[in-house]
């Protein structure tokens, strides 16, 4: 039987070895979720409500524990991981409060005596996830998949079996019934195995594009549906009437939260030309102020990345991107020491073309870019394989809006950073993926919308 080593990415030191499960298990866990579908899918909302109500208020009892052990295995600083478990409560309590409402029948006038439109469960989701926000992304799909009436089993990244298996033991220990939510501790190359099982009926991943690319292959070849969120490199555009001081502390905020690995942190930020410099200026300042350290410390601005060999793959970027002709403002150099640290970086001058320009750069590096006027910073920011979010800065709000609506993105925000909302749908366009969670609409995502007709 294989095992999975986990390694702190701040210290290079062993967190915990966890074996991993055969394909025979997997297909025997698999089956039993199948079987739990065959009786939660007629629970009451108000029964499944009670329960996840539980689940927030187990989640809110181990919020130390829990944020503990996502800083250890990813290095997420510590006060976002207690803020990501205070995201998961807020989730697990909304649907819990609004499940019934968004998937209430809709009746629908037409000549039969009756007709409307009913949203039934499907059965067992398998769901792809990744590290970055190990229990966020989960709860993100598990909370309205089981409030539907689904069931849900998990793939999640090696680098955090112990957020995983945590999860599996939190629901069960607020009282779902075993199977309603399985942790399959699988690797990779089993993944297509799983997606192919006759009991799995639908897929939802979170990660890269290629991961999206052959995840969405291999469900369409066994006729299953997908939700896929992936890459971002979201474009800020930064108007000369902007809040600069607001501007810029959003900015080093946006692309050193999470330690710069969020699909939809700042990544590009399009700056007018008129304050392009005063900007860089400004920007170069605070991110320098910006504390790297341990994750641990309550003082840490930002921790290192979750593996040194994603450390290393930004750090190639960084260095093609120099080579291609733009200029290294601040960082650009590999620490020395323990830990998959990288510092601050900022690139300037950027153009199409450039990696750090068409490519997701996963980690605190920040590309700056210069626009004439509003309209070339516009087509900048669509210049781009990726739509997930963007963002405005101007004091003129209804310029703001007016540039929003025209920004090729699943999210537009103006004078604020993008931010996932259970009342809002999340996700993206072009190779960003396509589907969305959360509010009304993502809960939708996996059920048949199914046409009652009575004459």
């Amino acid at each position: 039987m294989s095992s999975i080593t986990i390694i702190n990415p701040a210290t290079d030191e062993e967190v915990a070895t966890y074996d991993r499960i055969t394909q025979e298990e997997a297909k025997n866990k698999i089956a039993l979720a199948n079987r739990t579908f065959g009786s939660w899918k007629v629970t009451s909302f108000e029964e499944r409500s009670k329960l996840m109500h539980k689940l927030a208020d187990y989640l809110e009892e181990h919020k130390e524990e829990y944020a503990q052990l996502a800083t250890r295995e990813m290095g997420k600083i510590i006060g976002q991981s207690r803020k990501e478990i205070e995201k998961c409560i807020l989730i697990c309590r909304y649907y819990a409060d609004n499940a019934k409402d968004l998937l209430a029948d809709n009746s629908v006038d037409t000549e039969a005596k009756k007709s409307y439109v009913t949203f039934q469960p499907i059965g067992v989701v398998l769901a792809v996830m990744p590290w970055n926000f190990p229990f966020y992304q989960v709860i993100r799909f598990a909370v309205p998949a089981l409030m539907a009436g689904n069931v849900g089993v998990l793939k999640h990244a090696s680098n955090v079996q112990g957020c995983a298996f945590a999860l599996e033991d939190a629901f069960l220990k607020a009282g779902f019934p075993k199977g309603c939510f399985t942790n399959l501790n699988l690797s990779s190359e089993h993944v297509k195995d799983v997606i192919a099982d006759k009991n799995i009926v639908a897929v939802t991943l979170t990660g890269s594009d290629p991961a999206g690319r052959s995840v969405a292959s291999i469900a369409g070849q066994n006729l299953k549906k997908t939700v896929l969120e992936l890459g971002g490199s979201d474009a800020y555009i930064i108007l000369e009437d902007a809040d600069l001081e607001k501007a810029v502390e959003l900015a080093t905020f946006g692309r050193l939260q999470n330690n710069g690995q969020t699909c939809i942190a700042a990544k590009r930020f399009i700056v007018l030309e008129a304050i392009y410099e005063e900007f860089l200026v400004a920007f170069k300042k605070k991110m320098k102020d910006a504390k790297m350290g341990a994750p641990t410390a309550e003082d840490t601005y930002y921790g290192p990345m979750a593996r040194k060999d994603l450390r290393n793959e930004l750090h190639e970027q960084v260095q093609k991107t120099i080579a291609q002709g733009g200029r290294l403002v601040l960082g650009g150099e590999i620490p020395q020491g323990k830990g998959a640290y990288y510092p601050a970086t900022i690139l300037a001058d950027l153009k199409p073309g450039m990696e750090g320009f068409d490519e997701e750069l996963f980690g605190p590096v920040a590309s700056v870019i210069k626009a004439k006027n509003d309209e070339e910073a516009i087509i900048l920011a669509n210049n781009s394989q990726f739509g997930l979010g963007s963002g405005v800065f101007t004091s003129n709000l209804e310029r703001g809006e007016q540039i929003a609506l025209q920004l090729e993105a699943g999210s537009s925000f103006v004078n604020k950073l993008v931010v996932s909302d259970p009342r809002l749908p999340f996700g993206g366009v072009k190779n960003s993926g396509y589907g969305r969670e959360l509010s009304g609409y993502g809960i939708k995502e996996f059920v048949n919308t199914k046409s009652v007709w009575i004459a």
